[in-house]
């Protein structure tokens, strides 16, 4: 059996050519809510992107981002939406840096316009009120008075567009790969890393390594493609937790955050949804591994050994059968890396993936690598 969703999708992406801010600054004083310190003056320049039309009703936007920003320089990517054009305020989705010497990467809670609100890393839009255009912005910020001899740039900018799922029931077929690409029936040499190992490390960082399974993922499929910042998996984990720790949210699970920090290394990075595992299944044929998000209960996916409202693995390949092999962070709970490498039940994994996490996927890999080609109406 294998399950898919319905959920429209649509993924707006821009290339660093096409997000030109310009030359043109204006003043702007920023208080960092998470320093001890007095607001700071700063010159912003910004982009926006045209107003996009959508076919159906938006129920959620997702913007993911790769970019510079050295010295004193950092950015803020923000959205708005509605249902004759692009008229709600715009609602700030992220401020961030690559290190945190000039202001603590944050997420923006407690906003809300025209029926929708900011969830973290996600803007929720109520269906009724039929949001049907969008537009992003993003703004590029460096202190008053310096001149970095290299300035702030976005390198690549995309905003994932959603609908309401509805529901579509499991359809089954002779064999779980059936539809899938023959060369998906393999398993990719990525690293395996145990998030268990740093566990009650740094627990300023979300509660410690046993909470890190998004950057221990990510760890993983940058080491992959060569790109790691450090040389040993033992720092790895805990740099990347560093550098995707989300000061608002108190955690390091912030998925655009996350997919900047992979951009870092010079790889393109950026947060999607897709709607089977046939269509993941084109990424592990091309030589892509997936991050991607799952949630169950402990009888729900057989062999995990633990329960989860949210959790990130890295999908590296199928079996003969269809059955998803996966880089589980979480090792069954055990502090070895040997526990990482698993295989779980094509079907229940979908349902973990598809039903109880809505088919997230941060999609990594250098420039040079092509992605599969997308049947219709996917979203990379």
């Amino acid at each position: 059996m294998t399950l898919s969703t319905t959920r429209p999708l649509r993924l707006l992406r821009w290339s660093a050519a096409e997000v030109d801010p310009g030359s043109g600054e204006t003043p702007r004083t920023y208080a960092d809510p998470h320093a001890d310190a007095p607001p700071v003056d700063y010159h912003e320049r910004f982009w926006e992107s045209p107003v996009t039309a959508l076919d159906f009703d938006v129920t959620s936007l997702i913007a993911s981002w790769t970019a510079r920003t050295p010295g004193t320089s950092w950015l803020e990517v923000a959205v708005r939406g509605g249902a004759v054009s692009a008229d709600s305020d715009w609602l700030v989705v992220g401020r961030w840096a690559e290190t945190t010497e000039e202001i603590h990467r944050t997420s923006v809670p407690g906003q809300a316009s025209a029926g929708a609100r900011v969830a973290t890393d996600e803007v929720l839009v109520e269906p009724e009120m039929h949001w049907r255009h969008v537009q992003l912005r993003v703004s590029l910020l460096r202190r008053a008075g310096e001149h970095p001899d290299e300035p702030a740039g976005v390198e690549s900018l995309t905003l994932l567009v959603s609908g309401a799922d509805d529901e579509a029931p499991t359809t089954s077929y002779p064999s779980g790969t059936e539809l899938q690409p023959a060369e998906s029936v393999r398993v990719l040499d990525v690293p395996t890393y145990s998030q268990q190992l740093h566990r009650d490390l740094l627990p300023e960082l979300g509660g410690g390594g046993q909470n890190w399974c998004s950057p221990t993922s990510v760890s993983m499929v940058v080491d992959h493609w060569g790109a790691g910042p450090v040389a040993t998996a033992a720092e790895a984990v805990p740099y990347a937790a560093r550098h995707t720790y989300d000061f608002a949210y108190t955690g390091t699970g912030n998925w655009p955050f996350n997919a900047a920090y992979a951009g870092r290394f010079g790889l393109d990075a950026f947060v999607t949804r897709l709607h089977s595992l046939e269509e993941a299944a084109h990424f592990i044929a091309a030589g892509i591994p997936l991050v991607l998000g799952i949630a169950f209960t402990k009888e729900q996916l057989d062999g995990a050994g633990y329960a989860t409202d949210g959790h990130l693995v890295v999908l590296v390949g199928f079996d003969e059968n269809g059955d998803v092999i996966v880089n589980d962070p979480a090792s069954h709970q055990r502090r070895s890396d040997d526990d990482v490498l698993t295989t779980y039940r094509r079907e229940q994994f979908a349902q973990s993936w598809l039903r109880r996490s809505s088919g997230i996927a941060y999609v990594i890999k250098p420039p040079h690598v092509p992605l599969p080609p997308a049947p219709s109406g996917a979203a990379w």
